[in-house]
């Protein structure tokens, strides 16, 4: 292709682009229904397992994704109290056990791991159960937004007792996801999100 060609080509794709988000805004679909694709890759992803196993598979997914928004709020929670009331060091100033145990974890997925995800965020390698330690530890920064530290530990460890659980894909009971969508709601109301 010449200059003038590519030039050419590259104008009309913007000029799609441009059209296209019109009429997306009007409603309208242009291309591929990516949630019908995304639906079509899951049912052949669990085709070869049974219709129960399918079920209870789809039941904790979506638990799974609550637990892994209410854990990441949790961790940007504390993160932007911190940076806020102690300043960008504030990672210097986390209670210095909890500190070495993420640093250890985060050394060994530097070194030993083939997973090349997020691994620059030390917060991120800290355990959930550590999460409420943290905030007990600097309780004079979140005193005014929990109500408690026995209403913080008392969710907390069940929540973690749940989520593990959860980890070693054992399926709850309906009560217990109940429980779970609750105390949730009672931190996202608390929170205010």
């Amino acid at each position: 292709m010449r200059n003038s060609e590519v030039r050419d080509f590259l104008f009309r794709g913007l000029m799609f682009e441009a059209e296209s988000e019109r009429f997306r805004l009007a409603g309208i679909q242009i291309g591929a229904d990516s949630t019908e694709a995304e639906e079509n890759l899951l049912k052949e992803a669990l085709a070869p397992f049974g219709i129960a196993r399918r079920n209870n598979a789809l039941e904790m997914a979506r638990l799974f994704a609550v637990l892994f928004c209410f854990e990441n709020e949790i961790r940007d929670f504390i993160r932007e109290a911190l940076v806020e009331k102690e300043g960008q060091d504030w990672i210097d100033k986390l209670p210095p056990k909890i500190k070495e145990h993420a640093e250890s974890r985060r050394e060994m997925a530097l070194k030993d791991s083939w997973l090349e995800g997020e691994k620059s965020d030390l917060l991120g390698f800290v355990d959930f159960g550590q999460l409420a330690q943290i905030i007990v530890a600097k309780w004079e920064i979140f005193k005014n937004v929990i109500p408690t530290q026995h209403w913080l530990k008392q969710r907390m460890d069940e929540l973690e007792k749940c989520r593990n659980f959860i980890a070693h894909n054992r399926m709850l009971l309906p009560s217990e996801f109940q429980r779970i969508y609750m105390y949730i709601a009672d931190w996202n109301r608390v929170i205010g999100l």
